[in-house]
């Protein structure tokens, strides 16, 4: 593996206060990723996620936190790509008709969007692993694994 993919709960644990145990834990998880030569990838969709709940609870700090993370030079972001957008409603309805769907019909279910958006980035799917507390969800689409496992 040469590339780990954030889903938006270990992001949000990354940008947790410091001093907090289980931001505490991810971010030493992180650390060791990247110090063992792991590239981090931040999609866009994840960052939203996070960045929402953060502006809708004020938290200022944590938002500070999310800027600086994934203005990291070591951090790759990955915008939402046209490509990406027009990729996620053909996962969701064959998701969909296959009776497995990954969100209520009127969400904008992000986890589709996410999987697009690494289908759809150029890396080899044998490259990466999607970091997540969703696993069930997301690895329908591509290589996921709760972020404590990889």
């Amino acid at each position: 593996m040469k590339f780990i993919v954030l889903d938006a709960a270990p992001l949000g644990l990354l940008v947790q206060p410091f001093a907090s145990p289980n931001g505490d834990r991810c971010r030493n998880w992180l650390l060791g990723k990247v110090a063992s030569g792991i590239g981090i990838l931040v999609p866009e969709i994840a960052d939203n996620e996070v960045r929402r709940e953060l502006v809708r609870a004020k938290k200022t700090n944590s938002l500070l936190l999310l800027n600086a993370f994934v203005a990291n030079p070591q951090i790759t972001y990955l915008p939402i790509t046209t490509q990406a957008m027009r990729l996620a409603p053909e996962l969701w309805a064959d998701a969909r008709n296959r009776g497995l769907p990954t969100a209520h019909a009127q969400a904008l279910d992000a986890d589709v969007i996410l999987a697009a958006q690494v289908i759809s980035s150029g890396y080899d799917p044998t490259d990466f692993c999607i970091a997540t507390s969703n696993v069930a969800h997301l690895a329908r689409y591509a290589t996921a694994m709760n972020w404590e496992s990889i």
